[in-house]
């Protein structure tokens, strides 16, 4: 594959300073009729791992559909900041948009302006600290069950944690416990059952009546007359209860007047508990893993937990200091992002890396894959959450990180999940250590979002302030 292999060095440069994209080609060991579904399901991120080799844009067959996967961070960055001609939409979506609605992960370019507009001030800075307030909570109680030498699944806990956060949040006291039960047990059945159906070559598994399939309706069923029921509530309240919720029911279009059905509610809040709890609790899941095996990087995360904390949970407040707290979680992401593959689907012809696309051509980006590209990354397998230091990531390729999107399709919560993944990050470095249970082996989980699976730990108590002889309370 020597001659389809990208040389960037004998292509010509991009503004950026890396080699311009320019090269296209077709993926190896594409079957009749599945196309190439049978690796994208079976070992989906090492078949992704391996196209960029190929060229810049890399064709791939999702049965009999043709896709191309936008390997290089300026073709990535084209199509993010062109929204009107690379809409959401493609394989993948058309088939989660049926699932879950029709909110602002799924829903096409115009609908989402309106959307967008509705849903934002509920991610207002102003809104954020109370959110945190509810964080810390949930953290604190979280951290107060574990107790020192008992194994926990830490997947399933922070997913536990995550749920409560966003119910909390965007609930409020208006969700009973027996309701936050039952979220907390459908959705992952839920996640399972959308990233099944994702990958199918052809819908045609899902309809047939195997217990997995009812145990999916059962759960996608449950979970709507949660939220419907919810929202009617706060309708008949009328009362603002400073929860996501409230604004979603009260908001109105400034441009136009509309506002949200209860139906068009219920959309945006399954596509909120979604986005709100895989996606944050994989990522700290990764985290302590990654932890556990680079003990330099851990101590530096206590040694600012102390210098800032002093002992005490964080807060807030404490969020614009907690710098290397951060930059852990950035670089988590860089390695290991929720959202590990995305699509886009073209509206009118257009031409991308010199090929011709009609409307209805679905383009793929991974930003598992761009983020271990050792053209954007040096030694990109390297768990080095320094590269994220102003003046190291500002050499950083424009569309090389993009584990929340780019453009008008940035993802809404970034700051919100941003803010939990520290807020719990630095807690849990002021109280405990995580270190994994002999004998446990983990490798990722490409579904829905990129987990670890279970994740067995033991939480050993720690001291902090080794200069001030200070004790953990």
């Amino acid at each position: 594959m020597a001659e389809t292999a990208r040389m960037r060095s004998s292509t010509r440069l991009s503004s950026t300073g890396m080699a311009a994209p320019s090269t296209k080609t077709v993926a190896p060991g594409r079957l009749p009729v599945l196309g190439h579904a049978i690796p994208l399901r079976r070992r989906p991120l090492e078949f992704l791992a391996a196209l960029p080799a190929h060229g810049d844009l890399v064709e791939i067959r999702l049965g009999p559909q043709r896709a191309y996967l936008a390997c290089h961070p300026e073709l990535v960055r084209h199509v993010l900041l062109d929204p009107r001609t690379y809409d959401k939409g493609g394989p993948l979506f058309d088939k989660v948009r049926p699932l879950v609605g029709n909110g602002l992960f799924t829903s096409a370019w115009a609908e989402h302006r309106l959307q967008r507009r509705l849903v934002q001030p509920a991610f207002h800075s102003s809104r954020t600290a109370s959110y945190a307030a509810v964080m810390c909570e949930e953290i604190d109680a979280v951290l107060g069950s574990w107790q020192e030498g008992r194994a926990i699944d830490l997947g399933a806990t922070l997913h536990a944690l995550t749920v409560r956060v966003t119910t909390r949040t965007l609930f409020s006291t208006t969700i009973g416990g027996r309701a936050v039960a039952d979220v907390q047990q459908c959705l992952p059945i839920i996640l399972r059952g959308i990233y099944r159906r994702m990958t199918a070559p052809v819908g045609l598994l899902e309809r047939v009546p195997t217990p997995e399939n009812r145990r999916f309706e059962q759960a996608r069923t449950r979970l709507r007359a949660v939220i419907d029921e919810t929202v009617q509530g706060c309708r008949l309240s009328g009362a603002d209860n400073g929860d996501l919720l409230s604004i979603l029911v009260g908001a109105q279009d400034e441009e136009s007047g509309e506002r949200f059905t209860d139906e068009e509610i219920r959309d945006q809040v399954m596509t909120l508990l979604i986005a709100g709890t895989e996606t944050t609790a994989s990522v700290l899941a990764w985290t302590f893993h990654l932890l556990s095996r680079h003990p330099e990087v851990e101590q530096q995360l206590q040694d600012e937990a102390d210098r800032i904390l002093d002992g005490r949970l964080p807060a807030f407040a404490d969020l614009p200091a907690l710098d290397y707290a951060r930059r852990v979680v950035t670089e988590t992401l860089r390695l290991y992002p929720p959202a590990w593959l995305l699509s886009r689907i073209v509206t009118v012809e257009t031409e991308l890396c010199g090929q011709k696309l009609k409307p209805g051509t679905a383009v793929l980006f991974s930003p598992y894959v761009l983020g271990r590209d050792p053209d954007s990354f040096s030694d990109p397998d390297r768990f080095d959450p320094d590269r994220w230091l102003p003046e190291r990531a500002s050499s950083v390729p424009r569309g090389a990180m993009v584990p929340f999107g780019a453009g008008s399709r940035k993802c809404v919560g970034d700051t919100f999940g941003l803010a939990e993944a520290i807020l719990a990050l630095a807690a849990v470095s002021t109280r405990w250590q995580l270190r994994p249970v002999p004998g446990t082996t983990i490798r990722p989980k490409p579904e829905a979002a990129l987990g670890t699976g279970p994740l067995r730990m033991l939480p050993e108590p720690r001291r902090f302030g080794a200069g001030s002889g200070g004790t953990n309370p």
